[in-house]
């Protein structure tokens, strides 16, 4: 059976509003939603695999919610397969498999809807990052049955591991980026056919004289590959929303030279963006995801370090730019990362995250405890 809990304003506010203060020194920072009621779950406490990440969640159509994730021995083993659980009320399934591959490892499974109401599931397989390929599967009837496993064409991703943004119209704005040798670009992958065919903007990249971040404060790199490591330097796994009519932005993870959430805008529904910059949020390198609320709020899912995977908070922007740290989802020792925010239909809001890479856990928070 599953277990949850509700963490009230007292506790959690309380806790967060101490980080927030310490983390930095302003107390209007600590001002989060005081009447916060939080119910928060593991999908799962046992399962058939030792080790689990990059979840992602969806609301069926009749109410009920499905996640995915990779779970296996370790990441990249050939042993890893795509799972799922359904949340039917109050209560997750047991834990089932989604996708396996023969003899090779899956990624980052992706869940969502398109307007003629197919369920897709994106994943990634093969031996890592730079050397994976793209595979896909639908259903109609919300998860209960499934469609053959499609391995896509070499250079087609979908979305990389943040779920898409379906715009009015049908057309899928896909978050995409390339790992390759010592060089990350984010690219948007965009289709008017629910699917079928793709066309793609990229690289988007960074500026490279901006200032980065090197740990120790900001210096100029004008190399795309840091000479004093000669590790990979970019952005990768773009999360994208609307900021009102054709305007598209996305929020995308950064190596730790640059360290900060990077952003790229289009001003066409997709179609052209601009160059990558920072925003004033820190990033350690590790996955993010991104909502537009209703009410055209952004808020953002994030590990606010510029070195570690913990604490993993909540911020808030009314323009997209300027946010409010409101909010601390864990912070103990540990990781707890790549997170999944969707809002349901009843306005709350459903965020699924890694939990020490042993489980998968799920919160449901209020949209009244979301700050104005």
């Amino acid at each position: 059976m599953t277990k949850f809990h509700i963490l009230t304003g007292a506790a959690r506010s309380r806790a967060a509003a101490l980080f927030l203060l310490a983390a930095t020194g302003d107390p209007e920072m600590a001002k989060i939603a005081p009447q916060a009621q939080i119910q928060t779950e593991f999908i799962f406490t046992s399962a058939p695999f030792a080790s689990c990440h990059a979840s992602t969640i969806v609301e069926l159509r009749n109410g009920d919610f499905l996640a995915a994730w990779f779970g296996g021995s370790a990441e990249s083993r050939p042993d890893v397969a795509i799972w799922g659980a359904r949340r039917a009320g109050a209560q997750w399934s047991p834990p089932f498999e989604l996708a396996r591959e023969q003899e090779i490892a899956t990624y980052n499974p992706v869940l969502f809807y398109t307007k003629d109401s197919r369920l897709w599931l994106y994943y990634k397989f093969g031996p890592g990052p730079t050397g994976w390929t793209a595979a896909r599967r639908w259903s109609a009837d919300d998860g209960t049955r499934w469609s053959p496993v499609e391995h896509l064409p070499a250079g087609l991703y979908g979305p990389i591991r943040a779920k898409p943004l379906v715009l009015p119209d049908g057309t899928i704005i896909s978050g995409s980026s390339v790992e390759s040798y010592e060089s990350w670009a984010c690219w948007i992958e965009r289709s008017s056919d629910g699917g079928k065919t793709w066309s793609t903007f990229g690289p988007i990249t960074v500026a490279p004289d901006l200032p980065r971040s090197s740990g120790s404060g900001d210096a100029l790199v004008k190399s795309p590959v840091s000479p004093q490591t000669g590790v990979a330097e970019g952005i990768i796994q773009p999360s994208v929303v609307c900021l009102g009519g054709k305007r598209l932005r996305f929020y995308a993870r950064s190596t730790a030279r640059i360290g900060k959430i990077c952003v790229a805008d289009s001003s066409d529904a997709g179609i052209t963006w601009t160059q990558a910059r920072p925003i004033d949020l820190p990033n350690p390198n590790s996955g993010i995801d991104a909502l537009a609320l209703r009410d055209g709020r952004i808020v953002l899912v994030y590990n606010h370090s510029s070195r570690e995977r913990s604490p993993l908070n909540l911020a808030v922007s009314k323009d997209g730019e300027h946010f409010r740290m409101f909010y601390t989802l864990e912070d103990e020792p540990g990781e707890y990362s790549y997170p999944a925010i969707i809002q349901a239909r009843n306005g709350d809001l459903h965020i699924t995250y890694t939990w020490r890479r042993q489980r998968i856990r799920h919160v449901t928070f209020p949209l009244a405890s979301v700050p104005k």
